[in-house]
């Protein structure tokens, strides 16, 4: 059971129920000024290493520091190039031997300062320096906040694939402060949001009803964007609570994920040509597509749920990427490494409509080619 910090009794707070190993999502405003409290409150006596990026750090790095450093933590700031590129084993070792370096010990905590990058990267860094130290996500992205900050997913890309190295390693603390959202360029809030669509077409047809009502105000701020956050959090803590290491039904959260994964690891990552939350916006329009086109889902759920993507000015489409076409040959050997093949069967994540995603453990790879086929005729 957790007890509330005296600190926190104004955010909400989402709980990821995980035995020993049970942590507190805190969602709301001024949460950067309240950081070392709540660090120090949990981890008393722990020294911290932030990895951050530089567009994060040059807008609120002092913000955390000062932070940190009027509780009394130690701390330092170990800075890397912003993108997806940064998520590799040149940047993973960079972290790891910063670790070692400062002495850090199993005790001291790592801070995950950054969008989906930093918070897979430094995750992963936690996971395997001393053999597994204390993490604090501090996510900064709508997209961390409501998916890559929760659940212990941690990982760097490889050209053959993203996120096919990595361990699961659950932090003892996420920070969502919504504030610093209102930094975000208008691509990337974009982006975010296509992941809390996401859980509206997993289980929560209200939950996507409720989006479709609100999501002017969600983009504008204030209450709604944190009921959105919120709301997020807890479908995955409730996922990840019953499924930690995606042996069941933690797939579900992979909407959309096969197609785009591919899809990102055929631009190689490029983000002048895509970033992940489009990846996922793309994959979802294909997934309810392609599902309708196997007759499991009716024309016109599939249809809703582009309507509200493109309204929320997301692509839905593979030809809205720019930059040289796609192959269907290039796309299947994509998805032939996702993660969630299994002894060469492709997994879907499929849907009998909105709210009704289900994990289809072998779906033909020539209903899949022929789908992606007459998606990419011009």
């Amino acid at each position: 059971m957790s007890i509330p910090s005296p600190d926190t009794v104004s955010a909400q707070r989402v709980r990821v129920e995980l035995g020993e190993r049970s942590y507190d999502i805190l969602i709301g405003p001024n949460l950067l000024e309240r950081a070392g409290t709540e660090i120090a409150w949990r981890l008393p006596g722990a020294r911290t290493l932030i990895v951050s990026d530089e567009t994060v750090a040059g807008l609120h790095a002092e913000a955390l520091l000062a932070s940190l450093n009027e509780a009394g933590i130690a701390s330092s700031l170990l800075t890397l190039p912003p993108g997806e590129t940064t998520k590799s084993f040149v940047h993973l070792t960079a972290v790891v031997d910063r670790i070692l370096e400062e002495r850090l010990e199993r005790g001291d905590a790592v801070v995950a300062f950054g969008g989906g990058v930093i918070g897979d990267l430094t995750g992963f860094a936690a996971g395997i320096a001393r053999r597994g130290m204390h993490l604090v996500q501090v996510p900064t992205s709508l997209l961390a906040q409501v998916d890559s900050s929760v659940g212990g997913k941690t990982g760097i890309n490889s050209p053959r694939g993203k996120n096919l190295v990595g361990v699961f390693h659950q932090p003892a603390l996420v920070l969502a402060d919504t504030d610093v959202l209102d930094t975000l360029v208008q691509r990337e809030f974009r982006a975010g949001y296509a992941e809390v669509v996401k859980y509206g077409l997993i289980d929560r047809p209200d939950f996507f009803e409720w989006l479709e009502a609100n999501r002017q105000a969600i983009f504008a701020g204030g209450a709604e964007r944190v009921e959105a956050i919120a709301a997020s959090c807890r479908a995955k803590a409730e996922i990840v609570a019953g499924d930690e290491r995606e042996d069941g039904n933690r797939a579900l959260l992979n909407l959309g994920h096969t197609f785009g994964h591919a899809l990102e690891s055929a631009v190689r990552y490029d983000p002048a040509r895509l970033v992940h939350g489009e990846g996922v916006s793309i994959g979802m329009a294909l997934a309810h597509r392609f599902s309708r086109e196997l007759g499991l889902c009716s024309g016109q759920d599939a249809g809703r749920v582009e309507a509200h993507l493109r309204a929320a000015g997301l692509p839905t489409r593979i030809d809205e990427i720019p930059g040289e076409p796609f192959t269907v040959d290039g796309l299947m050997d994509k998805i032939a490494q996702d993660k969630k093949v299994s002894r060469g069967s492709l997994t879907f994540i499929l849907t009998r409509g909105i709210g009704q995603a289900f994990i289809s453990r072998d779906v033909s790879r020539e209903s899949v080619r022929d789908f992606l086929a007459a998606e990419l005729k011009p």
